[in-house]
Parts: structure tokens; sequence; C-alpha cells
């Protein structure tokens, strides 16, 4: 017989692995961006995007993953982090959701290149600069939705909800200090791209990246392993239940 079946531990148990997974989806998503940097840096990317159209919409796909897996990760955390701390459970919540959406910008970005750059083929050399023009308003919006204001969100918010699982023990400390300082470096890095527009995916801002990323799976290989602290989840609920007697006293 299953004694956690209904009970806080094991609903927390099925969210973990939902979580865990969300991170995994997340993390692979992030590699759309890669996928079309090449195509976008060529200087006639508007050919370059017609003739690796296949390329193009599996990069779009993924920014679309990507950006419902990072939103479903703050909303699946919502319920359990809001118990310890809700304004900052709400907060991750709201940033989280702020990336989503510049991630889906992104995406509908990129395909509108696509139809610009299949249109861009049949025309003539006169329109040719009205469709340069278009492009690169099109890149631009891309460059800052994707690798800009994307991270600002997910920078954010994935801090709150760091900082929440820091103070409530949920995940080990070690592990929430690491992302947390991770956290900060990848922001260094959002903010250098923000203010001096250098590639993005250069050495150094690359190695910015680098900690919250291995940080992030081994947080979800954790969480589906092994899950939140089982000790903090019954301490939070003896200590809700102990609330609730006292205030019907």
């Amino acid at each position: 017989m299953n004694t956690t079946k209904g009970s806080p531990l094991g609903t927390n148990r099925k969210t973990a692995i939902i979580v865990g997974i969300l991170f995994i989806l997340g993390f692979a998503g992030a590699f759309g961006p890669v996928a079309v940097k090449p195509i976008l840096d060529d200087p006639s990317y508007l050919v370059k995007i017609f003739e690796n159209k296949n390329t193009v919409v599996l990069g779009a796909l993924s920014q679309l993953i990507m950006a419902l897996a990072c939103a479903g990760i703050a909303i699946g955390l919502y319920p359990i982090l809001k118990k310890h701390n809700e304004p900052l459970a709400l907060g991750a919540v709201g940033f989280r959701m702020i990336e989503n959406i510049f991630q889906i910008v992104a995406a509908l970005a990129l395909l509108s290149l696509l139809t610009l750059s299949q249109e861009s083929v049949k025309a003539d050399a006169l329109a040719a600069s009205a469709f340069q023009a278009a492009g690169a308003s099109l890149h631009a919006i891309h460059f800052w939705s994707a690798l800009v204001l994307a991270h600002f969100g997910f920078c954010l918010g994935a801090l709150m909800y760091y900082y929440v699982f820091y103070r409530s023990s949920l995940i080990p400390r070690w592990l929430s200090v690491w992302g947390m300082v991770g956290i900060l470096l990848h922001l260094t890095g959002a903010l250098i791209t923000m203010y001096t527009q250098v590639d993005p995916f250069s050495t150094s801002t690359s190695l910015l990246s680098i900690p919250i990323g291995l940080n992030e799976l081994t947080l979800a290989g954790w969480l589906i392993v092994k899950g939140f602290n089982p000790s903090a989840v019954a301490s939070l609920t003896a200590k809700t239940a102990t609330n609730e007697l006292l205030s019907a006293v």
C-alpha cells in the first residue's frame, strides 16, 4: 500500500519529477538559437534562411518548446514555494512568464524572417532594399527578444525561486547557492550583451553561462531522482497544521 498517495509528500514528488523534466526540455530548447546562429550571422541571411528553412523552422519550434517549458517550471513550483514565500513565488512566475513572452516573440520573428526570405527570392532588384530593411528589423527583434530581454526575465525569476529554495532547504543548500551564483554570472553576460551588443555566443559570455547551465541540469536530475527534501516538506506541513489549530482556538 502506498501511504504517500494523495499526501503532500506524494504530490510534491510528482511535482518534482514534472519540474525536473521541464528543466531538461528548457535546456534542450536553448539549442534553437544556436542552430540558427550561423544562418542569421551570414551577410546574405535572407537567402540563407530560405536555403535552410528546415533548420529555421526547427529553431523556432525549439524556442517555443523552451518558452513553454520555462513558464511551466515557475507555474509548477508555485504551489510549493508559496508556502514558504508567496511574494517571491509569485514574482518568479511573473518574470518567467515575461521570459516566455519574449521567447515567443523571438520565434515569431524567426518565422517571419522565413516568410520574408521566401518572398525576397522572387523580388526584383528595386524591391531588394525594402526586403533588406524589413529583414534587418526582424533580425533585431529576434536578437533583443531571444538573446537579451528573455534572459533578464529568466535571471530575475530563477533568482527568486533559488532564494526560496535556499531558505526552505527544499533542495540541498549547495545546489541553491550554485544556482544563485550561476544566475548572477549569467545576468552579467546578458548585461554585457545589452550594453556592448557583443556576440552573445562569444567566449566570454558563453563562459558566464556555463555554471547555470550545468546547475539546471544537475537540479533537473536531483528533482527527478531525489525530489524535494521530505523533512522540509514535513516540517512545513506540521507548522501549517499547528497554525491552523491555533487559529481555530
